[in-house]
Order: structure tokens, then sequence, then C-alpha cells
């Protein structure tokens, strides 16, 4: 009875704070100008099933892949397990599933061990390349500090989790075969029914079950307390690259979403008629300045950014496969698209924490920075545009499209820019060609 209570309440505390932490993470990315995104559904599903379940993309990159699988699967199956100790913990029974499915059940559990055993293979694999190895994309200056820890704090997690799982099987497994009464005969599972015997087999009955309480809470502990964590974490990416693969922009890399104010008027200069917008294209879409307010083109703030922006920032894993593929990395610049993503996070945060304290609404708030107090007109002006960072990511996130809104925002609002684009631009203006010639553009038609 005092376990059953003590852990409707130790659960009941955890969920409060999940709770509010997904609801701040949410807030946040509401921050972001509304966007519809509707179109495309089987191929959006499609995206889902193969990108954000199936890690298709993670596969360029074959040892994480198969690594990164095996911690994945053992997470997901291991959640059954879980549901029997909820089970277990409000009505204070022991091993509730196991009479209702013989033989099923020990299939299950067998299952569970054998991936967490891969999984701790995989765990100690990561944290190797992490902090012994140091593999380049991990060291890059945006991970220093938290970002670093919060990878290590979750690989590290991994492992109390498994030898919670152990410590009960093992446990369970030695008290069943000495007969004690409460730890029904559940049939040999696959690690711990020999791992077991092998640790504990020399304790006393006391001592041994005090290891399987201790293993069973945790076991418990350490998914309430990921739980909890999880909204502060990189490794919200779990759950949000299945909506963030939904509602990605599935137009072709290195499209621009056209402005239509600038897009009026170069029809009108040009002689040409106007023409219709499309709703899903995003040629009128509220984030290039289509609200019919005051022009302000681009972004320079999480406000002027769409929601989806907002959420690909949440999604992003930190893997670092972004800036591996960036060219402009590579050669040395200061660009990391990476970073991009997490500034626009971080941006949102601060933003979010504000709000909430009551210094603002997302109407009229102003604290006089913006992105460009942590993104720097260099990391843009770097970007080649050439997309290798939106082929790169495995869950489908695009910083180059908040590149460019940013360029755009300090070109077309802000009237600023490198010095050595403004001739291309007055180019492009005078001559309709981005090289100036004393000629009209199509002369070499009349000769």
């Amino acid at each position: 009875m005092i376990q059953s209570l003590l852990f409707i309440l130790v659960a009941g505390a955890a969920s409060w704070f999940t709770w509010k932490g997904f609801s701040r993470v949410l807030q946040n990315i509401n921050l972001g100008k509304p966007e519809t995104i509707r179109d495309h559904k089987a191929l959006r599903w499609r995206n889902v099933v193969l990108i954000a379940l199936g890690q298709q993309k993670m596969f360029k990159n074959l040892l994480p892949a198969v690594l990164h699988l095996a911690l994945y699967i053992a997470f997901v199956v291991t959640q059954v397990e879980l549901i029997e100790i909820f089970v277990d913990g409000i009505l204070g029974t022991h091993r509730f599933f196991a009479p209702q499915f013989g033989g099923f059940y020990t299939f299950v559990i067998s299952s569970i061990e054998v991936l967490s055993v891969l999984a701790f293979v995989a765990t100690i694999i990561f944290l190797a390349r992490r902090n012994v190895l140091r593999v380049a994309r991990f060291q890059k200056p945006e991970l220093k500090g938290f970002p670093s820890r919060d990878a290590n704090l979750i690989l590290l997690g991994e492992i109390i989790l498994i030898t919670g799982i152990f410590c009960m099987n093992g446990g369970d497994k030695v008290l069943q075969a000495r007969g004690v009464e409460h730890y029904q005969l559940t049939g040999n599972f696959a690690v711990s029914t020999w791992l077991g015997p092998a640790l504990f087999g020399g304790l006393s009955n006391a001592t041994v079950g005090t290891i399987e309480r201790f293993g069973w809470w945790l076991h418990l502990s350490t998914v309430l307390g990921f739980l909890c964590y999880l909204p502060y974490s990189k490794h919200l990416h779990i759950i949000l690259a299945f909506p963030n693969t939904w509602y990605a922009r599935l137009t072709t890399n290195g499209h621009m979403q056209n402005m239509p104010e600038i897009q009026k008027e170069v029809r009108s200069m040009m002689g040409l008629p106007e023409i219709s917008t499309d709703s899903n294209s995003g040629a009128d879409s509220p984030l290039n300045g289509g609200d019919g307010g005051g022009l302000e083109f681009g972004a320079n703030d999480v406000f002027s950014l769409s929601w989806q922006n907002i959420l690909q920032a949440y999604s992003c894993t930190e893997c670092g496969r972004c800036t591996a593929a960036c060219p402009a990395n590579i050669t040395g610049k200061k660009l990391s698209p990476r970073k991009v993503m997490m500034d626009v996070r971080d941006r949102a945060e601060e933003v979010g924490a504000a709000i909430s304290k009551g210094q603002g609404a997302k109407g009229n708030y102003d604290d006089g920075k913006s992105l460009f107090d942590r993104i720097t007109p260099e990391e843009i002006h770097a970007c080649t545009t050439c997309n290798a960072c939106v082929e790169a990511c495995p869950v489908m996130i695009n910083p180059l499209d908040i590149i460019l809104q940013m360029r755009r925002h300090e070109i077309l609002t802000q009237s600023a820019g490198p010095a050595e684009w403004l001739p291309m631009f007055n180019a492009i203006e005078n001559a309709g060609a981005a090289w100036s010639m004393s000629e009209p553009r199509e002369a070499w038609r009349e000769a």
C-alpha cells in the first residue's frame, strides 16, 4: 500500500513537471508567425514513416546509423516493460502480465534484455566517439558547455536505465529460483536467467529483494526523470522528429519563396501581368511580409519566422551532419548550420521566458535584441545556398530557409549587406543583369 501511494505521488509529480515543460516548448513554437501546412498528406505521412520512424536518412553514415537504431529500438521496446511497472505500481502487484501472457511474456522480456545489451554497447561507443575519439563534428564551438554535457548526461542515463533493468530482472530470477513468495515463475529470460545468479546468487533473500526493488525504482525514476528533462534537452527530437517531418516543406531544395510586394514591383517594371498566388506555395506567406502590415521583409527575430522554423529548431538533434557537410564551414568560415538552429531555439527560449514573466506579449515584445545578436552577418553571408545542410539533416530540418530570411531582412529592410554585393544589386536594378554593361541586356539579339 505504501509503495502504491509513493508510486502515485512520484509519477504524478513527474507528469506535472513534464506537462509544464512541454507546454513551455509549445508556447515558444507559437511565437512564430502562423503558416498553414496541409497539402500532400500522403507524401507527408510517407516521410514520417520512412524518415522519422524508419530513420532512412541516417543510413548515409552506416556505423552511427546502426548504433543509433539499436539504441532507438531498445528505448521504444523497453517501454513495454514500463507499462507493466506502472500497472504494478498502481495495483501493488508484481509482474502483472506474466500469468496473462505466459510464454509470450518471456519472449518479450527476453527481447528487451537482448536489445538492452545492444543498447549498452552502442552507448559505450557513442560516449567514446564524443569523449575519447573526439569526432570532429562534436568538437565545434557551439557544443561547448551545456550541449556537450546534455549529450553525455543522456548517454549516462541510458546506462543507468539498463542497470535498473538487469538489477530488477536478475534479482527477480534469483528469488524465483528460490521459491520466494510473491516472485512467480516467468520462464527463462535471455540474459538475467544466468546474469542474476552470477551476480546475486551468493546473497541473502533480503539483500536480493532489496536489489530487485532498487532496480525497479531505478528503472522507473530514470524514465520519469528523462521525461521531465526532455523538454530542456536536444533529445526532444525523439518526439518532435515526427511532427517536424510531417510539416517539412516539400518544395525542391533550393526553392526560394517569393515576396509578394517585390514580385509585384518586378512584374510591373517588366510590363508583365500580375499572377495569383497559391496559398500552399508560401508565395503569400506572412513570413515574407504578406500580412498586409508595414513592409518588413525577411526575418530578424523569432516573431518574423514561421512557427515551422521554430519547430525545426526544437527538433534539431545537434548531430552536426549539416555542419560537417557545409562547404563554408569546411573551408574555415564561421558559418555552422547547426549553430543557426541552436541560436533560433535559444532565442525562442529567451523570449518565451521573458513573456512568461510578464515582460511583454507576442504582439509588442521588444527587449532591444534580435537573432542578429546571436547569428552574425558574417555567418549568413558565408552561406553558398548549396543545400548541403538540408540534404544532410536526418529529420528534414532546413537551416538555409532561416539564413535566406535573415539575408532578406538585412538587405531589404535594413538596407545593409556586404559592400561587395552592392555593385551586383545596382547592376541588376539598372541593367537587368548581375554584371554592369553599357548596352541593354538583350542587345545581342539585335546584332
